[in-house]
Parts: structure tokens; C-alpha cells; sequence
């Protein structure tokens, strides 16, 4: 699908010059440019200090007003990029959690930003301690393709309500979006406050290269290490939202189509491009073909047709669809079943089919690495305890899915192993909620932001201690061998014991 400016619609939001930047890939942001800006931010942090309530709330507002604005521009945009993305998803899975976490920020910003008081010490009385939320001052996001507008401005929600300044650099395999963000962000904000910086391989590597008070960071586990290595030279502290292989556990008393339902639904959103996707499910042996066909008759349901429905959206990129099509056709080959939905034929869309793969070999490109599309895996167990230490003795994941409707063997799941989140007896769910935090542990990820967690992530818990009209401590001092000396030893008496 061409980028042609008219029938996508971004003539109306930016004009040609969007279509032409989206075109050319996005690299003419030069690495000069790239410093001027932060340096423009970096300034702006250290003179004008912490920024008010009121003039968060504010920014907050405008950003939920572009949103709103440009929000079926946006849907138009990411489907052009993704050669087929259903407006529906953008609008459920981008824009409405953006939208819920906008105003869940703008509500609660006035008790996330209240000093928090904490108690003193006997031998410290009389005196008072708190701790100040403090803004870091400029935050970096580095956004992924897969969802580029909830995680472009995701993060950046929770770095403006604690008071920071942020730059955006969107992926270079979603042009036409990013493009249309910068021009939009353009528009509306100062750049001293917030700002979008477009642009290839290059233009990534050297953004992570700057001396941001914090830096985020969303997709593959591989170039999350190389933006750690890159953010160390500057002590740049980081949250790395990775992925991995985020298995769902069906127990043997749950029932099997209500398990397929709920896996179906995670797996064959955005085509299975979700980083807390479930990644394989692991059932009770002599159910795997019956869970299988379960699974894929949930798909043909919610996708009747493929190649002509705009409600199942396309693989990113011709290098992702070879990996894909590569990984099942070495399991098949190893001996494994192969299960497809029947609107299996290649359009130029980008499109592949919902596939599940039975048993395949734990060596394998499927078992091995994280799928990050419409394929599932099904893995058979004897015994609930062999499943979970085959999820235990691999890297920890994003997400884990658990089913069952037995407290006891909920808390024998959820006690198995650790991850990133967990939803029980559904997927995805944890990450829609605004209280809850959301990051990964290990090879998953590093640090978690949403909500109260988010706004404690991007801000400097600053320790104060107001001494108060005695200072009892400092009358403890040297010279030791008169009544000063005496107290001290009678303080260490009672209080080292």
C-alpha cells in the first residue's frame, strides 16, 4: 500500500511535506539537530525548575486533545505502515488506554505530587522528614512499531504528569505514523517541553547516546541491550520493556473452549504483534489437538476471511514474514502438526494466517525465540508441576497467563516463577489497568511504569529532614572527655543492644 497523501488522508493533518518526510524514511534529522533539541530541553529543566500542578494538568490536556484530534489520522497512518492494520484495534488497543490513562493521570496528579511524610528516630526528636516527587528533567522514549501510538505516548503520559520534559523517537519502520506525531506534537507544544525526532538506524543509535535523566526503551531483547551499553556511557538510568516467551498455562479443571476463547483473543490481535502476546500454551496431553482445533475455531469465528478483511491486520515487514513462515516450516519438518486457518493464500498485504503448531521440537526457532506474530505453539504436559518448571526453567517472561478455577492451583501457578505480570483466566488484562504497574523482570525487562508506578519511575524521590529547635545529635560532639562524652556513651548504652 502506497503512502500517497491524499488517500490516506495526510494531506488534511500536515500536507505534503509529511507524506514526502514519511517517504523518504524519516533521516534528514541530522545528529546536530538532534543535540540542539535535547539541548533546548536540557536548559529549560535546570532554569525553570519543577513545574506546577496546574501547568502539568495543562499539558496533559493538550496532549489528550491531539489525540482526540488526529485520532482516526493516526488509525490511517499505522495502517499504511503496517500494509493492513484494522482501524478498530488502533482505536481499542491505542487510542482508548492512551485516552484512560490521560485522565486517570489528571485526576490523581494532586495526590501522587503530595510530600509523603516519614517518621524520625527517637535519638533525632524533636524534627520532621519527608520525601519530595521531584522531576528527573528530560526523558527519553524510544517507541516500537507494533503499537507505535500507546507506546510513543504511553510513557511519555506518566514523564509529563511528573513534571519532565520529553523527546520522542518513533520507529523507522512506521514512517507515515511518525511523521504525522511530529507534526502533530509540532503544532501544539513548545519543543523546550515536548518534541518528536524522526529518523533511521542511525538516528536511534544517537539518540540513545544522550544525556537524558532517564531513558525508555520498548521491543527486542537484543536492542535493549545495546541501549543500556549505550545510556551507560552517560549514567543514564533506563526501563526496558522487552518481550519474551509468555507462555498461558490451561490446568486441568479449566474448561477448554473458554481457555481457547481468551488465547485466541490475545494471540491474533494486531496478528499477534503484542509484546505480552501469549506466546504458547501449555495443556494437558491428551487434550492438545482438541485445544488446537478449539483455538482455530475461535479464530475463523472472529476472522471469517483474511485477505480481504480489514478487521485482521498485517505482518510489519517482509523480513518478519520470513522468520515466521522459516520457524513453522523447520517445526513442521521436525514432525510437528501444522494447523492454519483456511484463508491461509498470500495477498500483498502482509498478511499470515492464524497457525498453530502441535508439540513442536523445544529447540526449535518457535521454542526458542519470541514469536511476535500469529503462530502458537501447543505444548502438551502430564502433570500441572512438569508445566510449570518448563516455564520456570526458561527466561523470564513479560506476561504469564494462568487458568483455572481452583485457588489452590492459582497460587501454585502464581508461585512457580516470576514474571512481569500476570492475568488470570484471560490475557492481556493486567495492562489495561491504570493502578497497576507494567514491566518485565530479568531478559524481559528492566523497571515498570502506569499509573502511581509511572509517576514515581520518572521522578527523584528527594529525601528532606528539617532539624527542629533542638539539635540533640550535634550536642553529642567532641571534645569526648567531658559531660558531651558521657551522653554519648550513655546514648550508645541504650541504643546499641
Amino acid at each position: 500500500m502506497g503512502l500517497d497523501p491524499g488517500r490516506s488522508g495526510f494531506e488534511k493533518w500536515g500536507g505534503r511535506a509529511i507524506a514526502a518526510g514519511a517517504a523518504k524514511g524519516l533521516d534528514a534529522m541530522t545528529h546536530d539537530g538532534l543535540s540542539d533539541r535535547f539541548g533546548l530541553q536540557h536548559a529549560a529543566s535546570r532554569a525553570e525548575g519543577a513545574a506546577s500542578a496546574q501547568v502539568r494538568r495543562g499539558r496533559l490536556a493538550t496532549l489528550k486533545a491531539l489525540v482526540l484530534e488526529r485520532r482516526e489520522a493516526f488509525a490511517r497512518a499505522i495502517d499504511a505502515d503496517f500494509g493492513a492494520r484494522s482501524a478498530m484495534e488502533t482505536g481499542l488497543l491505542e487510542v482508548t488506554p492512551l485516552i484512560r490513562s490521560l485522565d486517570h493521570a489528571r485526576a490523581h496528579l494532586g495526590r501522587w505530587m503530595r510530600d509523603e511524610r516519614r517518621p524520625v528516630d527517637l535519638m533525632f526528636q524533636p524534627s520532621r522528614a519527608w520525601i519530595r516527587h521531584e522531576p528527573l528533567g528530560v526523558v527519553g522514549v524510544i517507541a516500537p512499531w507494533n503499537y507505535p501510538l500507546l507506546l510513543a505516548l504511553g510513557p511519555t503520559v506518566d514523564a509529563l504528569a511528573a513534571g519532565n520534559r520529553v523527546m520522542i523517537k518513533p520507529s523507522e519502520l512506521t514512517p507515515a505514523f511518525g511523521a504525522l506525531l511530529e507534526a502533530a506534537v509540532a503544532e501544539r507544544f513548545d519543543p523546550a517541553v515536548l518534541t518528536v525526532v524522526n529518523g533511521g538506524v542511525d538516528t536511534a543509535q544517537a539518540f540513545s547516546r544522550l544525556a537524558f535523566d532517564h531513558l525508555v526503551f520498548t521491543g527486542s531483547t537484543r536492542v535493549g541491550r545495546e541501549v543500556m551499553r549505550a545510556a551507560a556511557e552517560n549514567l543514564t538510568p533506563v526501563t526496558l520493556e522487552l518481550g519474551g516467551k509468555s507462555p498461558a498455562v490451561v490446568a486441568p479443571d479449566y474448561p477448554l473452549d473458554k481457555a481457547a476463547r481468551s488465547i485466541a483473543f490475545g494471540k491474533f490481535l494486531n496478528a499477534g504483534q503484542t509484546c505480552i502476546a501469549p506466546d504458547y500454551a501449555l495443556v494437558p496431553a491428551g487434550q492438545v489437538r482438541v485445544f488446537a482445533e478449539a483455538v482455530l475455531d475461535q479464530a475463523r469465528r472472529a476472522y471469517p476471511t483474511l485477505q480481504d478483511n480489514p478487521d485482521y491486520s498485517g505482518v510489519i515487514s517482509d523480513r518478519h514474514r520470513v522468520r515466521l513462515r522459516e520457524a513453522v516450516a523447520a517445526a513442521k519438518a521436525a514432525g510437528a502438526v501444522v494447523l492454519e486457518h483456511p484463508d491461509a493464500g498470500e495477498g500483498d498485504n502482509g498478511k499470515i494466517a492464524p497457525t498453530l503448531v502441535l508439540n513442536p521440537p523445544t529447540d526449535g526457532l518457535l521454542m526458542q525465540e519470541e514469536i511476535f506474530g500469529p503462530v502458537l505453539p501447543v505444548i502438551g504436559y502430564d502433570s500441572l508441576d512438569e508445566a510449570l518448571a518448563f516455564v520456570a526453567a526458561r527466561p523470564r517472561p513479560l506476561a504469564l497467563y494462568g487458568f483455572t478455577n481452583q485457588a489452590r492451583t492459582r497460587d501454585r501457578i502464581l508461585g512457580s516463577g516470576l514474571s512481569g505480570g500476570v492475568t488470570l483466566n484471560g490475557t492481556m488484562l493486567h495492562i489495561a489497568q491504570n493502578d497497576l504497574p507494567f514491566g518485565g523482570v530479568g531478559p524481559s525487562g528492566l523497571g515498570a511504569y502506569h499509573g502511581p508506578e509511572g509517576f514515581k519511575r520518572f521522578s527523584h524521590a528527594r529525601a528532606v529532614y528539617d532539624v527542629g529547635p533542638v539539635n540533640a545529635f550535634e550536642r553529642l560532639g567532641p571534645p569526648w572527655d567531658g559531660a558531651a562524652g558521657r551522653l554519648a556513651r550513655a546514648v550508645l548504652r541504650f541504643m546499641v543492644r
